[in-house]
């Protein structure tokens, strides 16, 4: 795994630098603090900085004197600022070109993973300072901080502004139209069109039409002419994806119009001329195909001008993290729900095959907070086939304590004490939601042992079982099928 470098926090208000270094290790990234006194010692201690969260500085006069001092150590080290900092920018300055996002104070997940993520951008992609607003958009469903993703990134920047075909390679669930669309933003053609094909995913018959239009009365059916994908994509990119499914008769007229940028509607005479680039993306391995005689080989060299590999989840496990916050903050943009990973979790996905990819992260992240709306999933709760604890220090399950007289004359079952009473933690304990969690392990662990009868079950917990049943709707605890 390579070495991942931390954030740097410059803010002179002591106990908002410990909150920010708290809560940026909270989301699983490293941080150092530092005064505007001592930040050149703490930075020249490291060996790279992602970077810089900048509040208030009392050892300069103006910001920008600080900024100017950081562009002359690492003209490409992104800096981002509480907004409470008094800061209007000078575009006539290179250093202030150094700022690339502002976020509010008291901090919120989501602008925190935004600022992040502007930051590994900006590092792992080199880009300019003319560059940097568009960082900002860029990669964002494609962080990482593994090598196999940066060298990803690098490679869709360098051929970005070109108008050289790509080809997209790589397993299904990688990311490729992901890719694509990167590639597109960052070209000289993101204010116009980006129009996507899935090649096989159309019948063979409909193919020509799709991607080439037709005049009406060209077949039963064609009641108006309609223009097809590439007078739509006119000025901008078509992204050809599964293009190794696409049939042998449609790749002899797709390789014309790569070579003559002309083609003719279905029932059509009229050449119409076309200026487009081309994207497409296969998890085929084309060189094979080509050799079994199922993909036609002059095509296959004029798609692959600019090969990427797109890298299966399993050769980036340490971007996992990463992911998962930038998943989880997608569904809760969208309103659909939110949860939170133990890091026991987070080390058990990390153990997975993932033959799925980022897309079976996405789907299981969205059937977690399905699950458990806004609680914190350990191993335990993962499904069976991502429970992986070999080597982790897992936190012991609750077992039901046994319930015994030590009262004869008043009759009360206590709770049998003869282990030692945890320590409160210093900096206390939400004991309601501790509780409530330690209610609910000690509910499913009676309807486990007692088969899920429900009457059996309330008499080892010694409540009635109209208040077992109300508890288990309240939890929404019921048997798995």
């Amino acid at each position: 795994m390579t070495e991942i470098m931390p954030l740097l926090v410059i803010d002179d208000d002591l106990e908002r630098n410990h909150d920010i270094k708290t809560i940026l290790e909270f989301v699983g990234e490293p941080c150092v603090e530092s005064t505007s006194k001592n930040w050149r010692q703490r930075f020249d201690s490291l060996d790279g900085v992602l970077g810089i969260f900048l509040g208030r500085i009392e050892h300069y006069g103006q910001v920008t004197d600080l900024l100017d001092e950081i562009y002359t150590l690492d003209p490409l080290l992104p800096v981002v600022m509480l907004d409470d900092i008094p800061f209007s920018g000078d575009v006539s300055s290179p250093a202030s070109q150094l700022v690339v996002g502002r976020i509010k104070w008291p901090l919120h997940h989501n602008e925190i993973l935004e600022a992040i993520h502007a930051c590994q951008s900006c590092r792992d992609g080199s880009h300019s300072p003319q560059q940097q607003l568009k960082a900002k958009e860029l990669f964002r469903s494609m962080v990482g901080q593994s090598l196999p993703m940066r060298a990803t990134r690098r490679l869709i920047e360098q051929v970005a502004e070109s108008d050289a075909s790509v080809l997209l390679l790589g397993e299904s669930g990688t990311g490729k139209e992901v890719a694509a669309r990167n590639l597109h933003y960052l070209s000289e053609r993101s204010d116009n069109a980006f129009v996507p094909i899935n090649c096989g995913a159309i019948p063979a018959e409909l193919l020509e039409s799709e991607l080439f239009g037709h005049e009406k009365g060209a077949f039963t059916g064609a009641l108006t002419t309609r223009k097809g994908r590439f007078e739509l994509a006119e000025g901008g990119t078509i992204f050809l994806d599964e293009i190794g499914d696409m049939p042998m008769p449609m790749q002899v007229k797709l390789l014309r119009v790569l070579q003559e940028r002309t083609f003719e509607r279905v029932g059509g005479s009229k050449s119409i001329s076309v200026n487009v680039r081309i994207i497409a993306a296969t998890h085929r391995h084309l060189d094979v195909e080509v050799k079994e005689n199922r993909f036609r080989e002059d095509l296959f060299y004029r798609l692959n001008v600019f090969p990427i590999e797109m890298p299966a989840l399993r050769q980036r496990l340490e971007d996992i993290p990463l992911l998962v916050n930038e998943l989880i903050a997608r569904l809760e943009n969208d309103k659909r729900g939110s949860v939170r990973l133990s890091p026991n979790a987070i080390q058990s996905l990390m153990k997975c095959h993932w033959t799925g990819n980022v897309r079976e992260l996405a789907n299981l992240m969205e059937r977690l907070c399905i699950l458990f709306p806004y609680g914190v999933v350990d191993i335990k709760d993962l499904p069976a086939e991502y429970q992986h604890s070999e080597g982790l220090t897992c936190y012991p399950k609750p077992e039901l304590a046994q319930l015994r007289k030590t009262n004869s004359e008043h009759q009360v079952n206590v709770v049998d004490s003869d282990g030692p009473i945890a320590a409160l933690p210093e900096k206390g304990v939400n004991l309601k939601e501790f509780v409530k969690k330690l209610e609910i392990s000690y509910i499913e662990q009676a309807l486990s042992e007692e088969d899920w009868v429900v009457a059996r079950a309330a008499k080892r917990l010694g409540m009635r079982r109209t208040t077992l049943v109300e508890k288990m709707r309240k939890y929404s605890l019921q048997k798995a099928s």
